[in-house]
């Protein structure tokens, strides 16, 4: 295919990862933060409901003061459908573009009455899950494009980010002057695709961070200064996290040929004989002993759009074609 191959963007596509306070993930740090925070002498999420309220009406006097659209999304109701929409009518270069809110069951405190061996009863404070309410927002930021970061309405207020390195690499190549013609989450024409490859490595750690810290200082938050200063302050982890590689061909039929070999090339990697190849390890069937996790593979077509999808545990391999079979895609 070297020969056929436009250029190829190797980058970060899609990434979700987990906001949370570290010291509040567990019973013993939501005790002390009632202690020490709120001068509570008895441990209870009683006190914690009016933090509850008061970030809900922070969220609802933020939505109606900057006029941001609200949205109540229904059950079955896709949020990325919901996005494309505003997104098209949303003409700022940063801004929060909507704010949305869904009921989803989450992990969350709760108090239980228990008692002693002389039978008085005492507050005990366990871990649980409920349905609650999350507000998402959805926001344009001028380096990363399109996002969104979603809050729990409920202690500890942990949050969800995600992003588009795609989108990322975009907007750091518009800056540099660096001319393209974007696709949805990739490319279809660069001017210098060396120069745009090196964008792309230079997303890390770093740019993520102060993408969070600069919106959470943008958007409400259930904590105050007193409890940042007191060292509750959010951290980040990878929940999920996507690559993809963008290869565009010469001609449609170039990708055609190539993607039909990829096909007759991978139909049976799905057997454990192949899987243990591919990820290699040895992979029993049967006894107790035996390698846990489903392997498969499916091969898709959507009208004349054939993809390959490669599932072990929980990793996908995905190859599919974009714009007219012109561009090869991979995650």
């Amino acid at each position: 295919m070297s020969d056929h191959v436009v250029f190829e963007v190797d980058c970060i596509d899609r990434m979700y990862c987990n906001v949370y306070m570290p010291g509040l993930q567990y019973a013993a740090g939501l005790v002390g933060y009632v202690h020490r925070q709120l001068g509570m002498p008895i441990a209870s999420t009683a006190p914690l409901a009016k933090i509850s309220e008061r970030f809900s009406a922070a969220v609802h006097c933020f939505a109606r003061d900057l006029q941001v659209p609200w949205v109540d999304f229904v059950r079955g109701q896709r949020k990325d459908d919901v996005m494309h929409e505003y997104l098209g009518r949303f003409t700022a270069n940063q801004g929060v573009v909507f704010i949305g809110r869904a009921q989803e069951k989450t992990a969350v405190f709760r108090t239980e009455k228990r008692r002693n061996c002389e039978g008085g009863s005492y507050p005990w404070i366990v871990k649980s899950t409920g349905m609650v309410n999350h507000y998402y927002f959805y926001c344009v930021d001028e380096d990363f494009g399109p996002f969104f970061i979603k809050f729990c309405s409920y202690f500890p207020y942990n949050a969800k980010l995600c992003f588009n390195g795609n989108h990322w690499a975009q907007q750091q190549a518009a800056k540099a002057g660096i001319g393209f013609t974007p696709l949805d989450n990739a490319f279809a024409q660069v001017d210098d695709p060396a120069g745009l490859q090196q964008i792309c490595d230079r997303l890390g750690p770093d740019q993520i961070n102060a993408l969070l810290d600069k919106w959470l200082k943008i958007l409400p938050s259930p904590f105050t200064d007193a409890d940042r200063g007191a060292g509750y302050r959010y951290d980040i982890s990878v929940l999920q996290a996507e690559f993809s590689l963008t290869q565009m061909l010469d001609r449609p039929v170039s990708g055609r040929i190539f993607f039909e070999q990829v096909i007759r090339d991978n139909l049976d990697i799905g057997r454990p004989d192949q899987v243990g190849l591919v990820f290699n390890r040895r992979v029993l069937r049967k006894g107790p002993k035996r390698t846990p996790g489903r392997f498969r593979t499916r091969v898709i077509t959507d009208g004349v759009t054939p993809s390959l999808h490669v599932d072990y545990k929980h990793t996908t391999i995905k190859q599919y074609h974009k714009l007219r079979h012109e561009v090869a895609h991979s995650e």
